[in-house]
């Protein structure tokens, strides 16, 4: 039994059984015993390994959409160039590189890191030195500035609320005990003004996932750059709508139970970008564009052809796997979506326009 199943037990006996949403919280956030306040979770030694770990190109490209987006609205000067979850700062690192040739856009931005994890801001700090980082716990403090911002498998791990249709209304997934182990059940059924609009597209056992954690920062994210301008460039997992059960574990690169060990794996759910597309308004957004759609709209099949050319054997195997699991439709091309929040009245970035 891990800390944290301790807590959460004593919690559950004190109180009832908790929502869903306070369960990930806990497991993910716990300042002592959470998941990303305790490890680093990437790479081969971690539990996953994200888009920019698998290669250079994801970076590069993202770097050079925002960099485009910031000279088809009049460069503007200074701006603030931000990431949600930055990792271990790979991401922006090869995007700060790939953009050093753009004339005015290093002169121009200030780096904004949204990250709590302790151990991840250390990472960050070492790769990204020389660009003097600040730091924020929230979106909510970024300069009153041009924002030009990425949120790579951010919103994922973001706490969810699961509802299940009922005849009588929605049951809400808890967490509750079973002989002492941690268990999921459901609350009794009642009605939820807030799932009104679901009745048209669901039936009883359907299941609804809502996250407003993400609704808020993508709010507050829509908000700034409706004032401000500037882009952001959401790259995550889901769909349009939300629609069936979605949680998952993953530890040690493979699925686990989620409820087995609290604290010690990742939890995460696919997002619901209809979601945050409306909460962003009055920012536009563009159509929901899949992964691989959106990486070879920007170029990647040149780019990872010139990257090719100075390698053999084992390295380009590697390479050409690389750039298969970003853009086939059977890996992560279709699965993971893109979606840019922009100022109305302004061009989409590239590489998401109708």
């Amino acid at each position: 039994m891990t800390p944290l199943h301790r807590l959460l037990t004593a919690e559950i006996a004190a109180t009832g059984p908790m929502p869903l949403s306070r369960y990930m919280q806990a497991c993910l956030q716990h300042p002592e015993h959470g998941y990303y306040a305790t490890r680093d979770p990437l790479g081969r030694a971690g539990d996953f390994t994200t888009a920019p770990e698998i290669s250079q190109m994801f970076g590069e490209l993202l770097g050079l959409c925002l960099a485009q987006t910031w000279l088809d609205q009049g460069a503007p000067a200074p701006f603030a160039l931000a990431e949600l979850g930055p990792g271990r700062g790979t991401l922006m690192a090869d995007a700060l590189r790939a953009t050093t040739s753009v004339p005015g856009f290093h002169a121009a931005l200030q780096l904004h890191l949204v990250e709590t994890s302790p151990s991840l801001r250390r990472l960050q700090a070492d790769r990204l030195a020389a660009h003097s980082p600040t730091w924020h716990a929230t979106p909510d403090t970024l300069p009153a500035m041009p924002l030009y911002l990425i949120a790579n498998e951010f919103f994922d791990a973001l706490p969810i609320r699961q509802f299940q249709r009922d005849p009588n209304g929605w049951r809400e997934r808890v967490i509750g005990l079973s002989d002492n182990a941690l268990c999921p059940g459901l609350s009794a059924p009642a009605p939820i003004a807030a799932l009104d609009h679901r009745l048209e597209d669901t039936r009883p056992g359907d299941i609804v996932e809502t996250c407003a954690p993400a609704q808020g920062i993508a709010q507050a994210i829509g908000a700034h750059v409706a004032t401000h301008g500037g882009a952001a460039l959401i790259v995550d997992y889901g769909d349009w709508r939300s629609l069936g059960d979605t949680f998952q574990a993953v530890r040690d690169h493979a699925a686990t139970d989620p409820f087995a060990a609290p604290g010690m794996a990742d939890l995460t759910a696919h997002v619901d970008f209809e979601a945050l597309a409306r909460a962003a308004a009055p920012a536009a957004h563009s159509r929901l564009t899949p992964q691989g759609v959106f990486f070879e709209r920007l170029g990647i099949t040149q780019r990872a052809q010139t990257l090719a050319q100075g390698l053999t054997g084992d390295a380009l195997d590697a390479h050409v796997a690389a750039y298969r699991r970003l853009t086939h439709p059977g890996e992560m091309g279709s699965v993971f979506k893109t979606l840019a929040l922009f100022p109305n009245g302004m061009p989409p970035p590239p590489g998401t326009e109708t």
